[in-house]
């Protein structure tokens, strides 16, 4: 008997620590891939996020280049006029801009000064040195030229662009870069609670643009390269804290101090089975914050995107005695990328104004880019042409779908407000809807090929009269067009909706959008509307 229970003891004993190994060794186990797959996935976090800075620099592009795109076409145009340069570069130059000079150069004499600057001297001025080499870099590139004028004291951030290969002059803008290179992270922003350096072509101490910390570089830090214009930035980040959040941090020591105790204090078969458990819960919870993070993920991309697509529209348009205008963007629901489509009502002089509706074929940020240039020349153009049948033929020079894989269709208008009569021309635009006395109908306007298609368009225009009282509507096809249905079926819709609605003019074109689209647009839409006072 005693033999027997001495044997039952030292089966026992080795059963427990039979037992005790296999749960030590399991949780060993396990603390080490929970560990791991904690490391990895912070690390993927972090490669999500700075591909998000990276995405948010490169649509920078656009806001810097279109500008300068803009002051080259001008001074191009007015063969360097300084007091045309300067009306139109004020506005985005000093505390309200985003450059701190803004100057024009004339290419064929690269080691002058500038022939003319709004703002700040430009530091570019004071190192002739680098004047005319970077001048080549500019008038030889089709995109952003970048330079880094990095003086201590002093330090910008320069670009330079001129009109690919028939430009005479080149603008060029100064950024002032944070002092000691200092730019912390705002509250509230989708990068709080991260740690980012920023520098110029390599991620050297001498080439630092801006960061949020006082010591370099940065623990833990993830490096991405992003071109920019002709140039490169680099942008590090590295986390504060956990970017999955305090349970995956520290799931490792639950697990490992959970199956010590487990191991103690159960059977093999019930540690396994806990273990699995704790393990099902663990993926549960890893999937959550998975799923979370690429929602988060997805609205701040359309976030990003409507506030570009917004950002490169007119933020208010001209209102005269006579005259009242209006208009309206609405996002289609099929993606976040940001589009082509956009409006513009610019004042020409006599009391007119020109009217242009537009959309550049795509979507994402080359569609943007294209819409954004188009409108700034049209702008620039509007300075020296007012007829839209001119308009229309020089804008054809800007666009090539043979090279550039892009068209535009664009509806021109130029309003002559007092004697009431509409001069509209058309590149491949749908038409305008007329609404007076009670009536609707669209203006018969000769149609040419849309922007890019010809370099040597023929537009004509048509001039109409307009009664007192009317109400002229110009859009672009997301308003009216449906799938598997004829245009002219969304056309009639429009019109006699229009006819049943009598609003003010921004609630008209609120309704109508809200009618038209079930409150739900599938495409981006555009409509700028116009009405006589008296």
């Amino acid at each position: 008997m005693l033999a027997r229970r001495a044997r039952g003891r030292r089966s026992m004993f080795r059963l427990a620590a039979v037992t005790l190994l296999v749960g030590l060794i399991i949780t060993a186990l396990l603390t080490t891939v929970s560990h791991d797959v904690f490391l990895r996935n912070e690390h993927r976090l972090l490669r999500l996020r700075i591909r998000d800075a990276a995405a948010l620099v490169t649509t920078a592009v656009p806001s810097v280049q279109t500008p300068l795109a803009s002051v080259a076409e001008l001074a191009d145009a007015t063969g360097g006029s300084k007091a045309k340069f300067r009306a139109f570069a004020a506005a985005y130059v000093g505390a309200h801009g985003e450059f701190a000079s803004l100057s024009i150069w004339d290419l064929a004499h690269p080691s002058r000064r500038p022939v003319a600057f709004v703002g700040a001297p430009p530091q570019l001025a004071t190192l002739p040195g680098l004047i005319p080499s970077f001048l080549q870099r500019v008038e030889r590139s089709t995109t952003l030229g970048v330079i880094g004028l990095l003086n201590p004291s002093d330090s910008r951030l320069g670009y330079g662009y001129s009109t690919p290969g028939r430009g005479r002059y080149a603008a060029y803008a100064e950024a002032a870069l944070p002092r000691n290179r200092y730019a912390p992270v705002q509250k509230g922003s989708p990068f709080a609670g991260m740690r980012y350096a920023l520098y110029l072509a390599q991620a050297k101490p001498a080439d630092l643009l801006a960061t949020d910390v006082h010591s370099l570089p940065l623990s833990g830090e993830v490096t991405q390269r992003v071109p920019f214009g002709d140039s490169t930035f680099v942008v590090t980040m590295a986390a504060q804290a956990s970017l999955a959040g305090v349970l995956p941090q520290e799931l490792p020591w639950i697990i490992l101090v959970g199956g010590v105790l487990l191991s103690l204090a159960a059977a093999a078969g019930a540690v396994r089975l806990i273990e699995r458990r704790v393990s099902a819960e663990s993926l549960a919870g890893e999937l959550e914050v998975v799923a979370q993070e690429n929602r988060q993920l997805y609205a701040e991309q359309r976030s990003i995107a409507q506030t570009l697509q917004h950002a490169l529209l007119p933020e208010e348009l001209p209102q005269t005695q006579v005259l009242q205008t209006a208009g309206r963007y609405v996002a289609g629901e099929r993606s976040v990328d940001i589009g082509g489509d956009w409006y513009d009502v610019i004042t020409l002089d006599q009391g007119s104004v020109l009217v242009v509706v537009g959309d550049v074929s795509g979507r994402g940020l080359r569609a943007a880019t294209t819409m954004a240039s188009l409108r700034f020349a049209i702008q620039a153009y509007a300075a020296e042409e007012s007829r839209p049948e001119e308009i229309l033929r020089k804008l054809s020079g800007l666009l090539s779908v043979t090279r550039h894989s892009q068209l535009a269709t664009t509806l021109c208008a130029r309003i002559d407000v007092e004697p009431r009569q509409v001069s509209v021309a058309s590149a491949g635009h749908l038409p305008p809807l007329l609404l007076a006395d009670g009536k609707a109908w669209f203006l018969e306007v000769p149609v040419g090929v849309p922007v890019g298609v010809d370099p040597r368009p023929d537009y004509s225009s048509v001039t109409v009269p307009v009664p007192a009282g009317a109400t002229l509507l110009a859009f672009t096809d997301g308003l009216v067009e449906r799938r598997k249905e004829q245009i002219d079926a969304g056309l009639e819709r429009l019109r006699n909706t229009a006819l049943r609605t009598e609003l003010a003019l921004p609630d008209l074109l609120s309704k109508l959008v809200a009618d038209l689209t079930a409150g739900e647009a599938k495409d981006d839409i555009a409509i700028v509307g116009l009405r006589w006072k008296s």
